[in-house]
């Protein structure tokens, strides 16, 4: 049977909610994603240009650094990803876990919670930040799961092993 890992960041416990319900309704480990150095409340003040997350996510290439406490996908079939929506994309710590993860064939989905966002612009971001690092993963259609009667749905729709 295959097996899943659920890791997810959420910066204000919404994105975990969704992710522990997903968790659950896969049979899924899960793990949560922490910055190395942990978000204050002013770091995450979007109205202010000059706060960190304004700044990590207006540097195109930028990488967050995340703690060495990942576990280890190895035995892993499918990996889903939760995270934050942050101006219109992933927290720039989504990449840095991509980049430190072997997700050569993997299955990934990830999934997003937003005030009013799609996920378009983040699965072209993410897509992308596969593409980068070579992976021969297939990349699931993410969706905005704002709402726990969303996840059936979305859980139904990918094409896990």
């Amino acid at each position: 049977m295959a097996k899943t890992l659920v890791l997810y960041y959420s910066a204000t416990n919404t994105t975990k909610k969704i992710a522990e319900q997903i968790a659950q309704k896969l049979n899924a480990d899960i793990a949560e994603i922490h910055p190395a150095q942990p978000y204050t409340d002013a770091d995450l003040n979007w109205h202010d240009d000059q706060s960190r997350t304004s700044i990590e996510q207006h540097e195109h290439n930028s990488r967050v650094d995340i703690k060495d406490d990942l576990p280890d996908i190895s035995g892993y079939d499918n990996i889903v990803i939760g995270h934050p929506i942050w101006w219109a994309i992933p927290p720039r710590m989504i990449s840095t876990v991509i980049d430190h993860l072997d997700l050569n064939g993997k299955d990934l989905a990830l999934f997003a919670t937003s005030g009013g966002t799609s996920y378009d612009r983040s699965q072209n971001y993410v897509e992308r930040t596969v593409n980068e690092n070579g992976y021969d993963t297939k990349v699931n259609q993410g969706a905005i799961l704002n709402d726990p009667r969303q996840i059936d749905g979305w859980i139904d729709s990918l094409n896990f092993k």
